[in-house]
Parts: structure tokens; C-alpha cells; sequence
């Protein structure tokens, strides 16, 4: 099931990586999300993990994952995905990772997966955004660097999706009004903080535990900005234990309020999906911009 160019892409790659000249075999599908295709394959008795979709669709999509890969590498304090490799082959992009076998997140990897988050989250940046734009889900996703966190969240994560749900027909001249109104107040909502380096996409999909219960993040949408993006992002879809957070704020607690703005956060992941999966989000975007900007 995987085409034939990403096939020799990925055997040439492995064979200069010193293995033993085998093929590709033993493909099975995995879950690849809405966007990509994925499986795990075999390649001289071991498992890698392979993701392609159309190159000209998505453009440096896997490039810029990559980078967000190897940022929060070099931040330790979480499992990461080795890179093995990635690239162009034919009319596809391809993602070649390290293949890691997943468990049933135990107590232990709630605990870990706490703890290294709040590690993550204390590497700063001087300014909030990166040093490249990539991708939240399908949609382009613009870093560029702001002093403070309030502008930052308004000119590069809301007002872009704000712009892109006008253009759909999915946003009227009474949810931008709503938006208006909480832009101006939203230097007054969030306490100040440093720049920290958030996953960006930390929903439950996105982090797995391995078999020595070691949490293990996927699929970033690396940038700095509030630390609380990431902390709301887990509880917007669930499937999080709560043992997590008690690690997390026994390493760094968080700021007071923290919880009254969960929905405030959110509000750019729900605007994401809007303009992704229509309007089965519009009512909830709706709601909580009521009840901050009213």
C-alpha cells in the first residue's frame, strides 16, 4: 500500500544508513489522522514507522515537522520520535520515523508525561512565535515574533482564523464584532509570563506511551507562547488522566486562574477546526466568546 516511489525512497535511505540491503515488507495501516497516510513496515526484522500525503498540497509540511521534532528533542524532558529521514519521492512527501510500540498509559506515564511537559515548558524564548511558520492540523500556521503573549495570540493564532472562517462564509459580521471586542481586552485576561516552548497540537492523539511507560509526543506545532495553551489543549478533547497535572504543578504550578481560562485558550483550537470541519464548532466559539468578551 505504499507507493512504489516512497518504497525506494525509504530502502535507499536505509541501506546508507548501514542496513543489511533488505525490502520494505509487512506494511501494515496505522492511523495517519485526516491529512496523511501512514503505516508500519517491516525492514530487516524491525518496525519503522513511514507517513506521505501529496506534495503539492501541503507544502514543507514534514519539513517543518521535522524542525519541530528535533526543537523539542534538544528541550528533553519528553520521548520524541527519532527522524530517520524525509523528503520528496514522485508526487509525494514522506515522513520515515522511528517505529514506537504503544501500551496502556499506566500511573507511572501520567506522572512522567507531567513532569517532562513542565520541563519543556521552562525552555524560553525571547520573544513568543519561531523562527519559521508550519502547520496546526492542515492549515498554515504564522509564528512570526511578538513581545508580548496578548498580541501575539490575537495577530498570529486568532485573527488568521478569523480572517480564514470570513473568507468561508463561516464567520458573520456579529461573531466578528464578539472577536473585536475581546481583542481589546486581551492584554487584561492572561498573567505575564516568559515565552515557553509549547507542543502546539497537544491533543490526546498526540502523545503516546511506550512500553516502559515513558510519555512520547507526536505531530508538533512547535512554537513559544503561553504555557497554558498546552495545559487547555489537554482538555479540550479529554482522554488525559488527571494524575498528570498534580506532577505537572508539584514540578512548576501554574499561574492563579489557570482553569478560568482553559476555554479562553481553546478558543484558537476550535477556531482550527471550524474552518477545518465546518460549523459543528461555530456554537462553541460562540459561547466562549460570550462569555469573554461579554
Amino acid at each position: 500500500m505504499i507507493p512504489f516511489a516512497i518504497v525506494k525512497a525509504i530502502e535507499n535511505t536505509l541501506d546508507g544508513q548501514g542496513q543489511n540491503h533488505d525490502r520494505v515488507e509487512a506494511c501494515h495501516a496505522v492511523g495517519g489522522g485526516s491529512i496523511n497516510q501512514a503505516c508500519r513496515f517491516i525492514y530487516g526484522q524491525q518496525s519503522f514507522f513511514i507517513k506521505w500525503n501529496d506534495a503539492g498540497r501541503f507544502p514543507e509540511m514534514f519539513a517543518r515537522e521535522v524542525s519541530g521534532l528535533e526543537m523539542l528533542r534538544t528541550a528533553g524532558g519528553l520521548r520524541i520520535p527519532e527522524v530517520i529521514g524525509h523528503g520528496t519521492a514522485g508526487t509525494y512527501d514522506y515522513l520515515l520515523l522511528e517505529y514506537i510500540r504503544p501500551a496502556a498509559a499506566q500511573q507511572a506515564c501520567w506522572r512522567n508525561f507531567g513532569l517532562g511537559l513542565a520541563r519543556l515548558h521552562r525552555v524560553n524564548s525571547a520573544h513568543f512565535g519561531f523562527n519559521e511558520p508550519n502547520y496546526i492540523g492542515s492549515l498554515s500556521q504564522q509564528n512570526q515574533a511578538e513581545a508580548d503573549w496578548a498580541t501575539f495570540f490575537v495577530n498570529q493564532r486568532l485573527e488568521p482564523q478569523l480572517k480564514l472562517a470570513r473568507d468561508h462564509g463561516r464567520a458573520d459580521a456579529s461573531l466578528s464584532r464578539l472577536f473585536a471586542t475581546l481583542f481589546s481586552k486581551m492584554d487584561q485576561l492572561f498573567p505575564v509570563g516568559k515565552p515557553s516552548l509549547l507542543h502546539g497540537d497537544l491533543w490526546q492523539g498526540n502523545m503516546i506511551c511506550d512500553e516502559s511507560q515513558q510519555p512520547v509526543m507526536i505531530d508538533p506545532a512547535v512554537y513559544f507562547g503561553h504555557r497554558e495553551m498546552d495545559i487547555a489543549m489537554t482538555k479540550l478533547f479529554g482522554g488525559f488522566s488527571p494524575e498528570w497535572i498534580a506532577a505537572y504543578e508539584e514540578s512548576w504550578p501554574l499561574d492563579y486562574g489557570w482553569k478560568d481560562r482553559i476555554d479562553l485558550c481553546n478558543l484558537y483550537p476550535l477556531m482550527v477546526h471550524l474552518n477545518l470541519f465546518g460549523d459543528a464548532y461555530l456554537g462553541q466559539v460562540k459561547r466562549t466568546l460570550s462569555f469573554y468578551a461579554g
